[in-house]
Parts: structure tokens; C-alpha cells; sequence
């Protein structure tokens, strides 16, 4: 049973497996951000100009806006039930944070913006589970850097291969000492002389303490007890790597998985995710960009998405599965980006069901596969339906925009 359906690093671990079985089951799924800021330069109206192109758009996201930080994801899944045809959801907020796990893991920097903190503030956004119990993160280049690290260490605490040294702040990896410098290096380095003065019998360990105090802890120990500490010190760094990879393992789950993922104004979401969990983006936007991620169906919808519910589309049926938080579109919980994610699915459900009534006979549920969906999945085109409604004497416009964008097979993920 899950108690709310945000989760930090405490939780995290323990309920991957319960979003790994959520996405695997969904028919589709439904993603929103929560950032740190929108723009370091342009207003967000010149920003996301409507007459854009594809290519302007992008562009100007990249510039201006990669340097913030996504850090709450909002999941949710949607899985229809044949037998009570409706829709089963399960949603998740993720507050994520890249801390880093030790001195040689990567120190990210982000900016700002005082407008987006002072509103997400206003909305009751929850800042200490971010930057207290976030959940952190590696990229595909991150992940193999450390594992190689890792390796080495290991293999030196084996006795093959020659001793080197990291400096915490150093990108290229670890650096070989040349033979001939090897004894000298081993007596002037603090662990290394204690080694070299005491070579049997000691432990030798770096540790640090919760206020991030480093101290050296050496033991009195025999051979045997000395090999067993080395294992345990090698599965302690091995899971902590793990742990490291964090929230990139949803992202990876997501992209194996092949379902249709959605979303509103959905160009940053799906840039940020990228930049954050995979790989810098590129510095032209082409249809490589999206090479190696996830299947996006991107739509956006102007006007309040109460209108989306109205007269000619109809409320989807959908239930909340047991042992998880549900939400009501009576109690608006906007900017949170499970919600977000959760209304956005809906409005995706209603439009899909709406595309039924064009059929003979007209079908009141039309699935995420359907090939009626298919001319709006990875190509370009744009569908625009524009609807009046009367409502209270007033006539509402709505225009839904249907944008697609290109992408192909799930990337792979560092071993």
C-alpha cells in the first residue's frame, strides 16, 4: 500500500519494482515536469512564440533553458479493463535532485529563476523533499565513467593492475603511475605509508560521517578478516552506484517498455528528460535528437482543460487502483506533476474516444494502439480541431493542437 504517491530517496528503492510492474502493465502513460526556472533570458511568451518552427523552438529551449532543473516527475499509468471498461491508474511524483554520492561522482550546477520558485512556492511545492530527500540521478556518460572508476579501485584492491589516483574534481578518469614512481608514491600518500610500514594485519578505510566529515578508520585485523571487509567495502561502493543511478532507471524502464507516453506543451519535458538522464543534447535539432528514446505522442491544449471535458467530448470512466492515492478534478492540485500528468492522460483518453464517433458504427472506446491514433505518432503532423460550445451564454473556442515528434527504438543502458 502506498501512502501517497510521492516518493524521495528513502522510499525510492524499495518501490521501483511497483513502478517497474506499473508501466510494464499500462496501455500508455502520461508524464509532466516540475522545474526549477523556464528562462534565463526571453520572456516565456517570446520563448514559445506560436509561429515558431520546430527548429526555432528547440533551439531557443536549448539556450535558454537547460541550464534550470527538472526536479519533480510526474508519472501516471493508464491500463484499461476490458470487463468494467474503464481505465485503471496508478500515479507517482518523483522530487529528484542530483546529490552527489561521493567525491568523484558529478557536482551539478543549476540556476533559478525567482518567478517559477516564488509560484511553485504559491502552489504548496514541497522544497525540502527536493533538495533534502531528492532522488538522484546519472546520465548514460555519468554511469560508465563511475563503473570504470569503480573497476579500477576494484581491481587494485585485488592486487592487479597499477595503484592510481582521482582528483574529485578531474573528468578524464582515473591516471596509471608509471613503475618506477610506484614505491615512491605508495610512502609519501598517507594510506599508502601506513601500508608500506604495517603490510600485514591492517584495515585501511575512508569513511565520513553524516555531516559529511571524512575520517580514516584503520583495524587490527588477520588475512581472512581483511579480504571479508574489502568484499563488503566492494558491494557497499557497488550499491551506492546503483543507488546513484537513481531516477534514470524510470526513465530507462520507460524507454524499454515502447508504450505511447503523453503530455501538455510537452518540448521541455521531453528535452530536459533527455539532458538529464541521457545524454547534452545535440546543437541542431534534428530528428536524431529523439533517436534512442522514448515513443512521444506530444499535444498541447490551449484553454483551460476544463473545456476539454465538455460537449463534444465526453469524461472518461477511470479508477484508481488499490493501495493508490486518487485524484479529483473537483480539487485541483495543478503544478503538482502527478496531477498534471493524471488530467493530461484524460484529456488524451477523451480526445482518442471522440475519434470513435467518427466511425460506422461509432465506437465509444478507442485504444492507444488504435490506428486511428497512429497519423499522430512519429511525424509531424499537426490536427487541429476547433469546437464552439455554448456555455452560460458565452461561446467557448476550443483548439486542440496534436503535435507529433519523431523518434525510434529505446536506447540502450550502461551494464
Amino acid at each position: 500500500m502506498l501512502a501517497d504517491c510521492c516518493f524521495c530517496v528513502t522510499d525510492f528503492k524499495d518501490s521501483l519494482n511497483t513502478v517497474y510492474s506499473a508501466i510494464e502493465e499500462a496501455d500508455f502513460l502520461a508524464i509532466d515536469g516540475e522545474f526549477s526556472g523556464i528562462s534565463d533570458g526571453p520572456n516565456v511568451s517570446a520563448l514559445t512564440n506560436g509561429l515558431d518552427t520546430p527548429e526555432e523552438r528547440y533551439m531557443k529551449l536549448k539556450k535558454h533553458s537547460m541550464d534550470f532543473l527538472l526536479f519533480q516527475f510526474g508519472l501516471c499509468t493508464f491500463t484499461y479493463d476490458q470487463a468494467e471498461s474503464n481505465y485503471v491508474i496508478k500515479t507517482f511524483n518523483f522530487y529528484i535532485f542530483p546529490k552527489p554520492f561521493n567525491r568523484t561522482s558529478p557536482d551539478t550546477k543549476f540556476i533559478c529563476q525567482s518567478s517559477s520558485i516564488d509560484f511553485l512556492a504559491s502552489q504548496g511545492f514541497d522544497f525540502n523533499k527536493v533538495f533534502r530527500h531528492g532522488i538522484p540521478y546519472l546520465n548514460q556518460e555519468e554511469e560508465v565513467q563511475l563503473r570504470e572508476q569503480y573497476e579500477e579501485r576494484r581491481s587494485q584492491s585485488n592486487g592487479s593492475g597499477n595503484p592510481s589516483y582521482i582528483s574529485p574534481n578531474s573528468n578524464k578518469g582515473p591516471g596509471s603511475i608509471p613503475e618506477e614512481h610506484r614505491e615512491y608514491i605508495g610512502r609519501v600518500d598517507n594510506v599508502g605509508l601506513i601500508s608500506y610500514r604495517f603490510p600485514k594485519g591492517l584495515h585501511v578505510e575512508t569513511l565520513e560521517t553524516e555531516k559529511k566529515e571524512r575520517y580514516i578508520q584503520i583495524s587490527k585485523v588477520d588475512d581472512e578478516e581483511r579480504k571479508r571487509r574489502e568484499r563488503q567495502k566492494q558491494e557497499r561502493e557497488q550499491g551506492e552506484l546503483n543507488d546513484a543511478v537513481g531516477f534514470s532507471r524510470v526513465i530507462h524502464a520507460i524507454s524499454k517498455s515502447g508504450k505511447l507516453v503523453v503530455g501538455h506543451n510537452m518540448l521541455l519535458d521531453v528535452m530536459h528528460t533527455i539532458h538529464q538522464f541521457y545524454c547534452v543534447l545535440p546543437e541542431v535539432q534534428t530528428r536524431t535528437i529523439y533517436m534512442n528514446t522514448m515513443v512521444y505522442f506530444l499535444f498541447h491544449l490551449y484553454l483551460n482543460r476544463i473545456f476539454i471535458l465538455t460537449f463534444p467530448f465526453k469524461s472518461p470512466k477511470v479508477v484508481t487502483a488499490e493501495g493508490f492515492p486518487s485524484y479529483d478534478t473537483a480539487q485541483e492540485q495543478l503544478h503538482e506533476a502527478g496531477y498534471d500528468a493524471y488530467i493530461t492522460g484524460l484529456c488524451f483518453i477523451s480526445m482518442a474516444n471522440y475519434l470513435g464517433t467518427f466511425l460506422t458504427p461509432p465506437r465509444a472506446h478507442i485504444p492507444s494502439q488504435s490506428k486511428l491514433i497512429q497519423p499522430f505518432v512519429n511525424n509531424s503532423l499537426m490536427c487541429y480541431y476547433i469546437l464552439y460550445n455554448t456555455i452560460s451564454y458565452s461561446t467557448v473556442v476550443l483548439v486542440v493542437q496534436c503535435v507529433t515528434i519523431y523518434c525510434t527504438t529505446p536506447y540502450p543502458t550502461a551494464q
